[in-house]
């Protein structure tokens, strides 16, 4: 006769069913951890030990736009867990009839026992998970807005390192949920012990979504030309989606890190550092493509080079996609991020368009861009957001853009951006604060003489120039861009910045 026998965490050996029945029973300790538990048998009481250290790394890990720590050390599966029958119900709350979840991952090694501990959390609740297994972080929008589900958690630490790993989290129609719009809440639902459940629990559905996806992404391109492009993966999940989508187009994709590996080997997943973004410039000028451009890990950002191996910037790639959709649809409005170039807002309006400009983040925007029903938004950190893609971000649209651009006005890359460089910019400098409120009411005393707004930290500006020092959500930094008419008056600015910020 069969008999079941488990196993419990970090032991050796097995154990009967009866007897994993009667350890929970007692609040055995190993149960906390046990993808076998069961919450009728072990509820988790308010001033358990266990309980306390677990919410207090749960504490650190919620932040402005997502849930993100380094994995095993602040991020472990029974987070993930908690963090699933957290998200159950506050969809729950929110609205009758709940009943599918969709749930994606990246590559890194963490993410698939993230997954399927987040997984048991959710069907804990009697609520369906939609598993649409390794993807992009813009599949996931893709997954829950497209068919009509009601909500979505990719395991993803995005841009960070190999040792972190996180999830972002929407609710219906692809509507991210932030620290203002209900992570908050579902922070409080974590803190608090699993509450009673019957026997009723949800199934675990697989679903390929990749062919839906493909045809959804395909539909941006127009008349392309055959162009060749440079494409680092980063081996992030690019390396899986860039050529799904680019199969039967004809343009020619010359790889770069495209094997998925979550420890990152070749570069660190952040395409915004220039030091990533050397491979492919060389590979660019060695292959004679047309342009190259490079993803972070879950695929979500991108940033260009133009045919000569020099790096354009993504408030310029705004302005050209900007330009290119309101050629189709004048007096659109495009939504952009505070930190941009002056020369997005002077497109915008020479395009015929309406100019929105908004706080840095991509809740906010997603939100501004339903709002407005904007045409198009672009930030400066490389994320590009489209009305007919449930305004949702997404890189690989981004990339067919401006290919579709280049198909059809048949110039390089480098002569393309070449009109809109007529600013001398910063870049994003960082500096290390502890009193960063302090620092920003200063900031806006000493430069009380220009225009000045405050919708994302302060933002002042001058006939000729113009900066914005903003905080960083997760670490005691304040981030300063700076442009200005020419190299001088953007290196005087910051001299004065600095002195400022660094003044005790």
């Amino acid at each position: 006769m069969f008999r079941e026998e488990r196993r419990c965490p970090g032991e050796k050996y097995t154990i009967t069913l009866a007897i994993c029945k009667g350890r929970q029973k007692r609040r055995y300790p190993r149960c906390l951890n046990c993808q076998h538990r069961s919450v009728e048998r072990f509820p988790e009481p308010h001033n358990s030990n266990i309980t306390k250290a677990h919410m207090t790394k749960e504490e650190d890990i919620f932040k402005e736009y997502d849930v993100r720590g380094i994995y095993r050390e602040q991020l472990n599966e029974t987070h993930a867990r908690r963090i699933g029958y957290a998200l159950a119900q506050y969809l729950r709350q929110q609205k009758a009839g709940v009943k599918n979840i969709v749930v994606g991952r990246d590559m890194r090694t963490s993410s698939l026992s993230l997954a399927q501990a987040l997984m048991e959390g959710i069907t804990s609740c009697g609520i369906n998970v939609i598993d649409i297994g390794l993807v992009s972080t813009e599949t996931s929008y893709f997954g829950v807005a497209h068919y009509g589900y009601d909500g979505s958690v990719m395991v993803t630490a995005s841009h960070n390192p190999a040792k972190y790993n996180g999830f972002k989290i929407c609710r219906e129609k692809a509507i991210p949920i932030g620290s203002e719009t209900g992570l908050l809440r579902i922070k409080e639902l974590t803190m608090q012990p699993p509450p009673m459940r019957g026997e009723n629990r949800g199934k675990v559905i697989p679903k390929d979504v990749l062919p839906d996806y493909k045809a959804h992404i395909q539909k941006f391109a127009r008349d392309l030309k055959p162009l060749r492009v440079v494409v680092d993966a980063g081996n992030g999940m690019a390396g899986k989606m860039a050529p799904l989508v680019f199969e039967g187009l004809p343009c020619q994709i010359i790889p770069l890190y495209f094997e998925l590996d979550g420890t990152f080997p070749n570069r660190d997943p952040n395409p915004l550092k220039e030091e990533n973004l050397r491979a492919l410039q060389d590979m660019v000028k060695k292959t004679r493509a047309n342009l190259g451009v490079a993803f972070d890990g879950d695929a979500d950002r991108c940033t260009f080079v133009d045919e000569k191996g020099e790096i354009v910037k993504n408030d310029l790639i705004t302005a050209l996609i900007a330009r290119e959709f309101l050629s189709m649809d004048k007096g659109a409005t495009i939504v952009y991020d505070l930190r941009s170039s002056w020369v997005v807002r002077e497109e915008i309006l020479l395009n015929g368009g309406v100019p929105y400009r908004e706080r840095v983040g991509h809740a906010f925007m997603k939100a501004t861009l339903r709002d407005k029903n904007a045409v198009f938004g672009g930030e400066l950190s490389g994320h590009y957001y489209f009305r007919d893609n449930f305004y949702c971000d997404s890189a690989l649209i981004a990339m067919i853009q401006i290919l579709n651009i280049l198909s059809r006005k048949a110039v390089s890359m480098s002569n393309l951006v070449a009109p809109l460089k007529k600013y001398y910019s910063s870049g994003e400098i960082n500096f290390s604060v502890a009193d960063k409120d302090g620092k920003l009411q200063r900031l806006a005393e000493a430069f009380s003489d220009g225009k000045i707004d405050f919708l994302d930290g302060v933002t002042v500006e001058y006939p000729d120039w113009w900066f914005n020092a903003r905080k960083s959500g997760t670490e005691p930094l304040l981030r300063v861009n700076v442009e200005g008419k020419n190299k001088e008056q953007v290196e005087n600015a910051l001299k004065k910045l600095k002195e400022i910020i660094e003044r005790n």
